[in-house]
């Protein structure tokens, strides 16, 4: 499994809830087969989210979708965007 983690502050979560709810890149037509949203307990307006995906090329293709979405919102709705493409290694439930 191929892993699109991002991390960024936003201005409101709220706000970015009801946009990234939206989903204005297509999720689903993009190739993610689920995500994860993360919210930092000690600053309420710092997000993650893990976008998972079958193979590396949807989350290549999901990322340059971002990144000319982020060109537009950014400062706005997020600030300064970070990403990483991973693959998962290991999954252990204790």
């Amino acid at each position: 499994m191929t892993i699109l983690h991002i991390e960024h502050p936003v201005p409101n979560f709220e706000g970015w809830k009801k946009v990234f709810d939206s989903d204005p890149i297509d999720r689903k037509g993009s190739g993610v087969t689920s995500y994860r949203i993360y919210r930092s307990v000690t600053d309420l307006d710092f997000v993650a989210v893990d976008l998972c995906f079958n193979n590396r090329e949807d989350a290549e293709k999901s990322l340059a979708a971002l990144r000319k979405l982020w060109d537009q919102v950014d400062g706005k709705i997020i600030q300064g965007p970070q990403a990483r493409i991973m693959d998962m290694v290991e999954t252990v439930e204790l």
